[in-house]
Formats: structure tokens, sequence, C-alpha cells
């Protein structure tokens, strides 16, 4: 595919629906695969990509589990020929060790794409994240934190942040060294950055952290990986690890040069008058939104998380579900399915008991209530033919959005940043043209889901 500008595995559903939609809603045309394109759906569907992304799950995988799904990914990746291809991790980074190892990817990556050095932006200002002095901020509604004091991201349930500094969390994930492009030497005009830019790499680092304020950096960060990118072979891609930063670093770099040009409108597709939401997040700002839908036409369904786990019970908790929300659908209202509301709440260590019981691993226990609440949204679906539908919850979309039988995705719609709404392309009639919106925990304001109904 010779007109590929890039190529991106996303750790989670969320954060590659995001990359797609910096690329989309920049003038890069792009589509999301659930498993790798086929031969026929590139030629048929999608002719003209200038982007590509394969959604994956490395986010909440063990490091067996990752060297078995990304080896292949990569080298897939690697043979459609862009000129970069990006390891697309979450911009609050949350990972350890011993599940979705950013270090490890880069690991992988690099005995694969043996890159000069990876270049690594995490800072995306869109999003409200920042990256200074190699230390990673996110703001919360008016208040900004760093990571190791953020009110979610340091109580994650499976992987805390207790480290804002990403050179010290990643040197507990990779032995590679990494080196920080600070907020001083992205100062100036090209020529002084330049020959920054270029001592540092004469130091031979094996990763280089980009700091991330503003557009202006993220222009010069664009202008300096597309610069090392072309001077690659053919069959020797960039390889790059971060957030979608580096989508919205090369999209300022490209408009600049006028490579691309960004699109001047995006039309709404108009509201609709139900919707399904399933959630899994146990995040407050999904709370928030949660609360907000229950007074503005919402019915919220709370689901037992751990009968959903126990195979015992599971089925006829799916059947619980589904029957009460057609229900509600019968009475002309939307509805939200959720396994918990906010950190607190009491069905996360109850989850997490049952799954013990069960002998399941933590990671496990989320992978298992995604995938029953896929299931339900899919009977839902089908039950009722209504064509738009959202999931929140990062680890929920990534398990539960294989259920419903799509291959691909693309952006139609800006809703929140990190959170557009998309179109589905499935071989199943009734799935393909579905409208979805797969939310992470964080995105969006208290009125996400009514404006996922609404279409604007």
């Amino acid at each position: 595919m010779t007109n590929l500008l890039l190529t991106f595995y996303g750790d989670d559903f969320t954060g590659s629906t995001d990359a797609m939609e910096a690329l989309t809603f920049g003038g890069v045309p792009a589509a999301l695969f659930l498993t790798p394109p086929q031969p026929h759906h590139l030629q048929g569907r999608f002719p003209n990509l200038a982007a590509l992304g394969i959604a994956g799950a490395s986010r909440s995988m063990n490091p067996a589990q990752m060297e078995r799904d990304l080896r292949p990914k990569f080298e897939g990746l690697k043979q459609l020929g862009a000129p970069l291809v990006h390891y697309k991790t979450c911009s609050t980074f949350d990972s350890s060790p011993e599940v979705g190892s950013i270090g490890l990817a880069a690991d992988i990556g690099q005995s694969i794409f043996h890159s000069p050095f990876v270049p690594m932006v995490v800072g995306a200002p869109v999003l409200r994240r920042y990256v200074a002095f190699a230390n990673l901020y996110a703001t919360v509604g008016d208040e900004t934190f760093r990571l190791d004091r953020h009110p979610t991201m340091s109580r994650h349930p499976v992987t805390p942040m207790n480290e804002s500094d990403l050179r010290l969390h990643l040197a507990k994930q990779t032995r590679r060294t990494v080196r920080s492009f600070d907020l001083l030497a992205l100062a100036g005009n090209d020529e002084e950055i330049d020959a920054r830019f270029r001592a540092l790499l004469a130091e031979r680092p094996d990763v280089v952290l980009f700091d991330t304020l503003n557009d202006e950096h993220l222009a010069q960060i664009g202008r300096l990986i597309w610069r090392k990118a072309q001077d690659r072979p053919g069959d020797r891609p960039l390889f790059t690890v971060g957030s979608s930063g580096t989508q919205y670093a090369l999209i300022r770099h490209w408009q600049r040069t006028g490579q691309v040009s960004a699109p001047t409108s995006f039309p709404s597709p108009g509201p609709v008058d139900q919707l399904i939401v399933i959630s899994g997040s146990g995040s407050p700002v999904t709370a928030e939104q949660i609360t907000w839908a229950a007074h503005n036409g919402f019915t919220t369904l709370r689901l037992d998380a751990p009968a959903l786990l126990d195979p015992s019970t599971a089925e006829g908790e799916r059947n619980r579900a589904v029957a009460a929300a057609l229900e509600v659908l019968k009475m002309g209202q939307s509805v939200i399915l959720f396994s918990t509301q906010g950190p607190d709440d009491a069905a996360i260590p109850a989850a997490k008991r049952r799954g013990a019981e069960l002998g399941l691993e933590p990671a496990t226990v989320g992978h298992r209530l995604a995938e029953g609440q896929g299931e339900i949204l899919r009977t839902l679906l089908r039950e009722t033919g209504m064509r738009r539908a959202c999931i929140a919850g990062g680890d929920t979309c990534s398990h539960a959005t294989p259920i419903l039988g799509i291959y691909a995705l693309e952006a139609i719609c800006p809703i929140a940043p990190g959170g557009p709404l998309c179109r589905a392309s499935s071989e199943q009639p009734h799935m393909d043209g579905l409208e979805i919106s797969l939310k992470g925990g964080q995105v969006g304001k208290a009125d996400y889901f009514g404006r996922i109904r609404e279409g604007r």
C-alpha cells in the first residue's frame, strides 16, 4: 500500500479510536481494523487509506500474551510498507512489568524494526495530557495532576500509576536507555532544535521521550520524527511508541508543509430516538456521565458483576439484563447497563473476590466481564435492530467490541476528544453500518451519552 503514511497498533480499543480520530479529522484518511485487514477489505471498501490501525488489547495482557499477540501484528504492519509504525499507548501510560508492559512492547518492536532509536510522544494537549521534564500530567475538570497523584490513575484497579517520571516508570519494564528531549531543547528556531537533537542522538539512546505542552511542541516533534522516518529504507520503517500525541505531532507538521489539509466540517449523522450504552468503566468521569444520563431520558440498569463472572450463573444474568433492557426500550427510553459506577463502587471488590474464588487472574476478571457485556449488547442490537450504541471503559471496549462481529471502524463525527462516533463495517448485515462510540473512562463531559444520542 504505497499511499500509507503511517500504520499503528493500539494497545486497547478506545486508544485505537482516539488515534484514528486524530488522523481522520486532521485530514488523513484512516480506518481501524479489529484484526489484520484482508486484501478484499482494502481493495473494496478502503482503497484510498493514508493510515491504517489495528485495535488490540495488549494493555491488559501479561508478557507471554503480549509476545504471542504483538509479534505477528508488528510483522503484518511492517509488510504494508508505511514509513512509520506506531505502537499506540494510552495517554495516561498506565502499565506495569506484569500487565500491559510498554517497555516490553518497545523491546518486541525493536526486535522486528531495528529503528536507530524509538521516538516516544505521550503528551497530547487536545486530551489535556502533558509531559514536562519527562513527568506526565493529566487534567481533570479544572485541575491538572501529576500522574502519581491523579485521582483515578493513581488508583487504577490493575495498573495504578505510582511514578510520573516516565523514564523511571519504563526502567521497570525494559533495560533500554530512555533520554528526554525536554522543553528547553524544544525552544528556539529549527536550526537550534536540530542541533540539540543531533547531539542527543549522537549519544545513541534507545528511546527518546519528548516533552509536550502545546501545539508548537507537537509541530516540532512531528518534523523531527517525520524527517527521520523519511531517511529510512522503504522496507525498514521507523518504529515509534506513545499516545495519539504521535498522530497529532505528525499531523501538525504535515498540515504546515501542505502534505495534508484538515476538513473544514464534519456533518452530523443526526439524532436517534434511543441509545444503548454498555459500561464497565470505574472512572469518576463515567460515573458522572451515568448520573447525568439517569436524569436525561436514560434508564440505568445495574449488572451483577459476580454473577457475570461465574460460568454457572453468567447466562442467567445475561438473559435477565437483556429482558430488563428490552422492557426499557419498549417504553421509548434509552438504556445504560453498567457493572460499576465510580472507583469506590462496592461491585469492584465484589467482582475481585468472586474472581479469586474462581481462580481467575485479576486481568481475566475484566476480560470475562467485558465479554459478557459484549454478548448482552450483541443480543440487544439483534433483537431491536437499533443502529447506534456506545461502550464505555477501555478494557470493556477491548473485549466487548470483538463480540459484535465488526471488522473495521471509521470515525464519522467528533463528539469529545478521544471519543468519536464511528461507523462499523461487518460481514453481518445487521451490524454493517452500525454507529458506535468506544469511550475511555476519562473521556467526555457529563452529557457525553446525550451527545452520542443526538449525534453532535
